[in-house]
């Protein structure tokens, strides 16, 4: 019996929020979610924000969305 190795890609999304960094992140999480399946890990590679009126108005993280690529559906 041959063992299936599994292939992980890897998107690069932007989150974006306007209440702060972990929402942000979250919020890439969540969307990644609503079209990719089997999500296994994030990395969170930057934090940006804008700055308005002298306060940050709006939350910008970079993250990098791991999951299993399903072989049934590979080339579908």
């Amino acid at each position: 019996m041959r063992a299936v190795a599994s292939v992980v890609k890897v998107l690069e999304l932007v989150g974006e929020s306007e209440r702060d960094w972990d929402d942000a992140v979250r919020n890439a999480v969540a969307e990644a979610a609503k079209t990719v399946r089997n999500i296994t890990g994030i990395e969170v590679c930057n934090m940006t924000a804008n700055v308005r009126d002298g306060r940050i108005s709006e939350y910008r993280a970079n993250v990098k969305v791991a999951f299993v690529v399903d072989p049934d559906r590979a080339g579908a």
